[in-house]
């Protein structure tokens, strides 16, 4: 079973023994011992995976990396975190997905007008299965639970991804002290219900709600 760590915050070293890890093409920096480098198509699942993808306009060009040794990833000097899944599902837009173990299967899934409001397209990258998946951030994420009766609401520019039973939908923050110019000028905001993990970067993408 691969051995994924952080070498400091910025760069991620996933140890082989002759098994295999998924990884985001090109995003290899370093590697010791021997290693083979194959790019897979449809974000590797195959060519079903690559007609999806291509219908629903959510990118990913991956790589397949096997080997015996040390193979260490970074994407642009970006944060890394590191997200262990038991039978769960991983929802994380294609630009944040870093490496995976092989084992975990990808696809994609329809956000609507919820992934429109993120400044990301219709649909969006799920991850399932056992093992570890490595998820970037724009510095370093703020993990926030998410429980029955306790709603997280979230700037669409600061989501990354999340975990758990959770359901997503746009709130409008726009009220008439916001049109007024005395508001947050946080327009929209997403909502969080149910059981689950939030992932938060402190950083704001440009998103489709935008300020007022």
């Amino acid at each position: 079973m691969a051995q994924f760590r952080l070498q400091g915050s910025r760069v991620l070293a996933v140890d082989l023994a002759g098994d295999a890890v998924k990884a985001r093409n090109g995003s290899m920096v370093a590697y010791t011992g021997q290693m083979t480098f194959k790019k897979l198509s449809g974000g590797g699942d195959g060519l079903r995976g690559m007609v999806t993808r291509r219908l629903t306009g959510e990118q990913m060009t991956v790589m397949e990396v096997q080997g015996k040794g040390t193979c260490f990833f970074a994407a642009q000097a970006t944060e890394i975190n590191l997200v262990r899944l038991n039978g769960e599902t991983l929802f994380v837009e294609a630009d944040n997905l870093l490496c995976t173990e092989a084992g975990l299967r990808t696809g994609t899934t329809f956000t609507g007008l919820n992934g429109m409001a993120s400044g990301d397209g219709l649909f969006t990258t799920k991850v399932e299965g056992s093992g570890w998946a490595a998820v970037t951030s724009n510095g370093p994420a703020v993990i926030l639970r998410v429980s029955q009766g306790m709603p997280l609401r979230v700037d669409p520019g600061a989501y990354v991804a999340h975990t758990g039973n959770l359901n997503r939908s746009l709130k409008s923050g726009a009220g008439w002290t916001t049109l007024m110019g005395e508001g947050g000028g946080e327009a929209v905001q997403a909502e969080f219900t149910g059981e689950g993990l939030v992932y938060v970067q402190p950083s704001e993408k440009i998103t489709f709600g935008g300020d007022v």
